[in-house]
């Protein structure tokens, strides 16, 4: 094993054994507080919901955990193998070693790649999502599904692949420069097509219909200082009880998503106060924020390709016999995760700030921070929330606030 195979080695290791840690971390929590609501959280559900949420929240880690097994037992075989190396030589001495086959390998064997975890994925659904009352998919509509994102990965990756791997040859060493712009302008420009072009492929998209709430919501987006032409509605139910709400595209193609069962679960005054919360997220910059971390990630993460593209030792390392951008952004997508796994915390601490900004915006403007304090305990109650996970865990995994945090900033700045 070659030192860079060692490397690799020691960070996927660390990497499993410190998810492994917080996911018993957090199961501990959970049985430590399965007796009764903990302090603070009364009235947010019912003993019986309560338990429930436990027994699903421990059930979806036991499972999550066997899925981190597998993966990394499937990374390490196919790292480790010679089989990367073994695939690529038997597909360029059949397809040639051209920027086209090299983008068309890199879609089928991502595909391949995703084929082993496809029964946990139907697992979860239909075992652990059914068993709590979440599953509303069929098995057709799941398999459509698969079948859909392949295809849109395929239209949409391959050009955008063979576009990168063929600016090398025609702009030499600093390439990576360049590759870093597309995928930057490839990403804007997907921000205001996504809605309009991807999202109608898997769901449908409806204008809110008239009548007192949108009246209510579009009152609501006046006094924000959101001038929003439509608030549209996804019909997430056909897939799941899960509710959600989000905003997409900047500029004047923004626009506010709202689940079905979100309207279904929640009264105006919390639907109001919800939108209001997204509103926030535009109103105090944060789309522009996270687009320029993202961009500045970005940047680095074309940088390290365009150092590995031309490292020999690195390819040797991996059996490859000489450097190849086409597999050096492989590797790269597939080693990636084992390191910047530890960077989760700093980006989930900028994205919690942003929701207690979002959240404090939504109090002022509806004039009281009540009405997103119920709509945020009625979804944790729908969605069988972990109320209190443990804090290690959290702050690897929780994005968003707990709902006692949200709750106390609310009242602290009210």
């Amino acid at each position: 094993m070659s030192s860079i195979e060692m490397v690799f080695v020691v960070a996927l290791a660390a990497k499993l054994v410190a998810e492994l840690v917080l996911d018993a971390l957090n199961r501990s929590q959970v049985l430590k507080n399965s007796e009764s609501l903990p302090a603070g959280l009364e009235g947010v559900m019912s003993e019986e919901k309560f338990q429930q949420a436990n027994a699903y929240t421990l059930e979806k880690s036991r499972f999550g955990t066997l899925g981190l097994l597998l993966d990394a037992v499937l990374l390490l075989a196919v790292i480790l193998s010679g089989f990367l190396p073994y695939v690529f030589g038997l597909w360029t001495e059949a397809m040639g070693n051209s920027a086209w086959s090299s983008a068309l390998f890199l879609i089928v064997l991502m595909s391949a790649l995703s084929i082993p975890g496809l029964p946990l994925e139907y697992w979860e659904q239909f075992k652990i999502e059914e068993r709590y009352g979440f599953n509303r998919s069929t098995v057709k509509l799941w398999i459509m599904d698969k079948i859909k994102g392949t295809l849109v990965s395929l239209i949409i990756g391959f050009p955008l692949l063979w576009l990168l791997i063929s600016i090398v040859g025609w702009l030499g060493t600093y390439w990576w420069v360049y590759g870093f712009g597309i995928m930057f302008g490839f990403q804007l420009v997907m921000m205001v097509l996504y809605p309009m072009l991807i999202i109608p492929i898997f769901n449908k998209l409806t204008p809110l219909e008239e009548g007192p709430l949108r009246t209510r919501l579009m009152a609501m987006s006046e006094k924000a200082g959101f001038h929003c032409s439509a608030i549209q509605v996804i019909d997430g139910s056909k897939r799941s009880a899960h509710s959600n709400a989000y905003f997409t595209g900047f500029g004047k193609f923004r626009r506010i998503v709202l689940y079905d069962t979100l309207i279904e679960q929640l009264g105006e005054e919390e639907i109001e106060a919800v939108l209001a919360h997204e509103i926030g997220h535009y109103k105090k910059g944060h789309i522009p924020k996270m687009i320029a971390s993202s961009a500045v990630m970005m940047f680095l993460g074309f940088a390290i390709v365009g150092y590995l593209a031309t490292n020999e030792a690195f390819f040797e390392s991996f059996g490859f016999t000489e450097p190849d951008t086409g597999i050096a952004f492989l590797l790269f997508g597939l080693l990636g995760g084992t390191f910047t796994f530890w960077f989760s915390p700093l980006f989930n601490v900028l994205s919690r700030k942003h929701e207690y900004e979002a959240d404090a915006f939504a109090r002022d403007v509806v004039g009281d921070w009540q009405p997103l304090s119920r709509a945020l305990r009625s979804l944790s109650e729908k969605n069988l929330s972990n109320l209190k996970p443990h804090p290690a865990y959290s702050g690897f995994h929780y994005s968003h606030p707990t709902l006692l945090e949200r709750e106390a900033a609310m009242k602290a700045a009210g």
